[in-house]
């Protein structure tokens, strides 16, 4: 009987003592995130902040809406659509990433609803947006992957695609960007420590992400 006593008591504070340190653990992630306000959507993974700053997603990126040829790319007015639909007018909590801005001054971070979802995860889960490697942006790389990878299983989105995607064509990937090229984009020729792929679908499942200089060539189909 005094063992079993013993065992209740341990266990008892076993259990305060782990939902005492996930309270900690919660309050501490909130404490490094910032409440913002979205007041529009740009494309697919940027938008405009209440205090007029722009917030591109970190680690993930959606195809163009705005090209030279005048006709948005596959998939781009879905993605747009999706990510005004989650964002506009309404608050989240913004994560900046380690690197906190990008070459053009925008903001690099992710917008986590009060649920922990993030805007980020949903458009990848519905196949709207790639996963890419960027500087400062690994923790969403590696997290993202996975779910790109099931979206790729399913043919959601844009990986519909892959179902029609021509054989017999070696891909170019650049072990540094972690970018992969159709082997006629020029680009593709300057790749000092280059990998092989048999196909789109192979890249994408090793976390390559296409080259923007090649993405009309590789989607060419």
């Amino acid at each position: 009987m005094k063992l079993k006593k013993l065992f209740s008591i341990l266990l008892i504070f076993f259990i305060f003592i782990t939902l005492s340190c996930q309270k900690s653990a919660q309050t501490l992630k909130k404490d490094h995130l910032l409440k913002v306000r979205v007041v529009k959507a740009i494309d697919g993974d940027t938008v405009i902040l209440e205090n007029g700053e722009r917030l591109r997603y970190a680690g993930i990126d959606t195809t163009e809406i705005h090209t030279q040829e005048g006709i948005p790319q596959p998939f781009a007015l879905s993605a747009y659509n999706l990510n005004k639909t989650l964002t506009e007018g309404k608050t989240f909590y913004l994560e900046l990433a380690l690197r906190k801005r990008d070459k053009y001054g925008r903001l690099l971070g992710e917008l986590y609803f009060e649920n922990g979802t993030s805007v980020s995860e949903i458009l990848v889960r519905e196949g709207l947006a790639f996963v890419c490697y960027y500087e400062g942006s690994a923790k969403y790389y590696e997290k993202y992957l996975p779910l790109q990878r099931e979206a790729i299983k399913k043919r959601k989105g844009i990986f519909s695609l892959l179902n029609r995607e021509p054989k017999n064509i070696i891909y170019i990937g650049n072990k540094n960007s972690k970018r992969f090229h159709h082997p006629d984009c020029p680009e593709a020729k300057k790749i000092k420590r280059k990998v092989y792929f048999k196909s789109i679908e192979s890249a994408l499942l090793e976390g390559y992400c296409p080259s923007r200089e090649c993405f009309n060539l590789i989607f060419s189909f």
